[in-house]
């Protein structure tokens, strides 16, 4: 542990290199792909740019002051642009989550998805854990041509598809935004499994019943 780190900024720069290893090693986000954030009560923390996940270290990761300048740690992923926008339009953002996983992906390039729904509610755990998935058009990646396309959806929406790019996710801390990934993926597989397919998805009361239960729009 470095002297100069508080208790959160040690607990954030572990848990974006266990969560790292962890996500590569399941082979959800391939070589140097991807990226992730934590913000921190007086900055951020970010992964390097082309770092792999699967070999982050602790004390090269980038921190940011408040202010989004690079103060330490190697250069910051390219993709600031996509995790600030997150940031701005949802204050209780504590981590952003960007992958290349597989299914999300191959659903990002689907030119007959629901703009306003690429997701469908096929489980009970991607309406409590995502909610509904908008995609946003194309943007060259670390444009900062996606800032005003993620403020738009961010607000209401904490998962989004880059068109043909990927999901990115924020979560109100990194094991949130990392589980709801993972439910993002999972069904973003089960729905390319049963594409053409009679499938039964949630029915607006069902949804609506989880909703109130679980509090997801409180």
């Amino acid at each position: 542990m470095s002297a100069t780190w508080t208790p959160e900024e040690t607990t954030a720069r572990e848990g974006l290199v266990r969560w790292g290893r962890s996500l590569f090693e399941r082979g959800l986000t391939p070589g140097s792909s991807g990226n992730m954030s934590v913000r921190l009560a007086d900055g951020f923390l970010v992964t390097p740019t082309n770092s792999c996940l699967g070999f982050l270290g602790a004390a090269s990761l980038s921190r940011l002051d408040a202010d989004g300048k690079h103060v330490a740690g190697d250069a910051p992923t390219k993709e600031l642009p996509l995790h600030f926008s997150f940031y701005e339009a949802r204050a209780s953002a504590r981590a952003v989550v960007h992958l290349h996983a597989t299914y999300a992906t191959a659903l990002s390039c689907l030119a007959d998805v629901d703009p306003d729904d690429a997701i469908p509610p096929i489980t009970p755990y991607v309406v409590m854990r995502v909610g509904r998935v908008p995609v946003v058009p194309y943007t060259r990646p670390g444009s900062a041509d996606v800032a005003p396309l993620i403020r738009a959806k961010a607000p209401a929406h904490p998962a989004i598809l880059l068109g043909n790019h990927g999901p990115v996710v924020a979560g109100t801390s990194l094991d949130a935004a990392v589980f709801a990934m993972e439910e993002l993926e999972e069904t973003a597989k089960l729905t390319i499994l049963t594409r053409g397919m009679a499938v039964r998805h949630l029915a607006a009361q069902e949804i609506a019943d989880l909703e109130a239960t679980f509090k997801l729009r409180g």
